[in-house]
């Protein structure tokens, strides 16, 4: 007799195989000995398949951008001791659902093969009941990968787009260069004819303040303007200041430097398109609301990547609902067959989330839906195929 906790299998005759082998259910714990098996081989299939995709992914990273180290001076310590182990966390938040995935196709395939999972089905274990630990793993990774993505990796991510802004040619591209306007507050607006995020420098700045009736009562021209860190102001130099008066009457007086309060920061100014990457999710939302007040344009790209982090960790789930029943339908060609099939899917999953990304970046399609449809069809495809396989 072999038992699973609650399952337990009693070994039929040589002649008659696995596939008469016998399940009784006489028990039903929360979790049960079978699960545990299943939540283990398939935590196990999850590291091994991460570690092989981390460093086949770095490797590749390398190979691609390596002309890039060289060219841009480099050092080969800084880009295996500081760039690629901060970018180690991003990786992970990338392959995850990936892995996950293939985890669950070749314990999946593996158990169809060995006929274990018809066993199971013709004794009257549903496969509904069979996906319980593959969902507890999916639901747990799915909340890990939130938190990892939301409030770890942003910090590597600093870390990481700052090398990649120095050394590779594909580093986070600033979206505003010049004639920059942000929204200071009420009545109150910022120009900025050209902003150099390296030395947190902007070149010929205007600030202008209206009254409620939008006449203009106030406007401070500067030649530069650069960020204080330790104040936590704007100094500006050669400046000119002119106030307006009820009656059009202007008063000017000049000023080789003067400090002022914003509203807007070095980073509301040196837009890039990775901004978000590498901000918390709270971080990143009060960054999206402050970018909304100061009536920025161009913010697609800025929305699809916050969205995403909400979006992304549930790849995780969806994967588990499709490759179950996928892979639990004994095929002729063994696991190779699985294997091939599961990496197609999760290939589609991944082509079709690059078909919706740039359609959201160009406002063709709202923010909102080109961070959601991929993940919302393919959770329909899990269910499809839930509901069409045999139970």
């Amino acid at each position: 007799m072999k038992s699973w906790g609650c399952f337990s299998v009693r070994p039929s005759p040589p002649a008659e195989g696995l596939a008469n082998r016998l399940f009784t259910l006489p028990c039903t714990p929360a979790v049960t000995t079978f699960d545990w098996y299943i939540i283990r081989r398939l935590l196990g299939g999850f590291c091994l398949l991460t570690g092989g995709l981390l460093i086949f992914y770095i490797l590749i990273h390398y190979l691609e951008h390596v002309d890039d180290f060289l060219e841009r001076g480099a050092e080969m310590q800084e880009v295996f001791l500081v760039y690629y182990p901060a970018l180690i966390p991003e990786i992970i938040r990338l392959i995850s659902p990936l892995a996950i995935f293939l985890a669950c196709v070749y314990l999946t395939g593996k158990l169809a093969q060995q006929l274990e999972l018809t066993a199971l089905q013709t004794s009257g274990v549903s496969l509904y009941r069979l996906l319980r630990p593959y969902l507890l793993v999916g639901l747990v990774l799915t909340g890990f990968m939130f938190w990892f993505n939301g409030w770890v990796v942003p910090h590597t991510n600093e870390t990481a787009l700052d090398f990649e802004d120095q050394y590779l040619a594909s580093g986070p591209a600033q979206l505003d260069v010049s004639d920059i306007h942000r929204q200071n507050g009420p009545g109150s607006v910022v120009t900025v004819s050209f902003y150099d995020r390296r030395d947190e420098m902007a070149h010929r700045v205007s600030l202008q303040q209206f009254d409620a009736e939008r006449t203009l009562r106030e406007r401070i021209d500067a030649r530069r303007m650069w960020w204080n860190d330790s104040l936590r102001v704007w100094r500006m130099s050669d400046v000119t200041v002119r106030s307006f008066g009820p009656d059009g009457a202007e008063e000017r007086r000049t000023l080789a430097q003067m400090d002022t309060l914003l509203n807007v920061y070095p980073r509301d100014l040196a837009r890039t398109d990775r901004d978000v990457e590498s901000m918390t999710i709270p971080v990143a939302g009060d960054y999206v609301a402050a970018l909304e007040r100061s009536g920025v344009d161009q913010m697609e790209i800025t929305l699809v990547g916050y969205y995403a982090k909400f979006s992304y960790p549930l790849a995780n789930l969806i994967v588990i609902l499709i490759a179950v029943p996928l892979a639990s339908v004994r095929r002729r060609g063994g696991q190779a067959v699985q294997l091939g099939l599961g990496l197609a899917t999760a290939f589609l999953y991944l082509a079709v989330q690059k078909i919706f990304e740039p359609l959201g970046h160009t406002g063709t399609i709202a923010p909102l839906f080109a961070a959601w449809i991929p993940h919302l069809l393919f959770f329909a495809v899990g269910l499809l195929l839930l509901l069409r396989a045999r139970k």
